[in-house]
């Protein structure tokens, strides 16, 4: 628990562990329990059929509003089932305080069809500023964490993105087609050129992941919910990467960005990847 002399960045020395745990611990006791047992009626649709939400999603945000909360008195929460029911929680993002950035079940596609490719997803912003993330595959055990300006790690072991192969095309993971507008439609077109290899999107979380391991070169991402992309946003530029819309700004997590936006392996990848999209707009 945060005194009222701490620093975040004095919490965070003490407490990352408690954070880590507290999302170890929703995911056992919310979410592997219900992986590949779901009944119907624990399944439901938001906005539409690819727009899905679970009794996980719902009972694991539950669990680390509760626990994130109650580690740092006086931060807000933002998580996605809770604004999606009230959606002016939202505000909290671009609030003074502290504010969780809460995804507790990111692939719930996947999730839901049985597949290991979902993740947790917490991140620590403040003033629009973020300042540590946590991504969690609790299918696969894998926890990957960041803290501004002290870089980014897999299981402990530090990450660097590297930069892409020379002469390979530039594997791209985009959009749903579902999700987005005809103008996106038409920017993310500007992919489709020699030396990419443009490809749909899974879990953002993992995409993210991929990229700050040097698996992956960039995503294209046409939408703001900043529970998709806070972690991996700082999980990428402490790995190396670099972030910018398609009018070269950095993609901000309180949102009004020029979209679709880029993540990269580095600021090359990213300036090129913000072109070709700018130019197909």
């Amino acid at each position: 628990m945060i005194d009222s002399t701490e620093t975040i960045e004095e919490f965070l020395a003490r407490h990352a562990s408690d954070v880590e745990e507290a999302i170890r611990s929703a995911a056992a006791a919310e979410i592997m329990p219900r992986w590949r047992r779901l009944a119907a009626h624990e399944v439901d649709q938001k906005a539409g059929p690819h727009d899905l939400v679970t009794d996980a999603d719902r009972k694991a945000e539950l669990y680390l509003t509760e626990a994130l909360g109650a580690l740092l008195p006086g931060s807000a929460v933002v998580g996605e089932e809770a604004v999606h029911a009230n959606p002016a929680s939202y505000e909290a993002i671009r609030g003074d305080a502290p504010v969780w950035i809460v995804d507790p079940v990111d692939g719930t596609r996947q999730f839901v069809r049985g597949e290991p490719a979902f993740c947790t997803l917490v991140a620590l912003a403040q003033g629009g500023t973020l300042l540590a993330s946590w991504t969690y595959s609790a299918a696969r055990d894998r926890l990957a964490t960041a803290q501004r300006g002290k870089g980014a790690y897999l299981d402990g072991e530090r990450l660097f993105a590297g930069v892409p192969e020379p002469g390979r095309d530039l594997r791209v993971a985009t959009s749903h087609p579902d999700y987005t507008t005809d103008e996106q439609k038409r920017a993310l077109l500007g992919l489709r050129t020699e030396g990419v290899a443009p490809r749909a999107c899974g879990s953002a979380g993992l995409e993210y992941l991929a990229i700050a391991r040097g698996e992956s070169d960039a995503v294209a991402f046409s939408w703001e919910a900043a529970w998709d992309h806070a972690a991996g946003l700082l999980l990428v530029e402490e790995a190396g990467g670099a972030h910018l819309t398609r009018t070269g700004e950095p993609f901000r997590i309180t949102g009004g960005n020029d979209l679709p936006f880029t993540a990269a392996r580095d600021a090359a990848t990213a300036r090129r990847v913000a072109a070709l999209l700018a130019s197909g707009a």
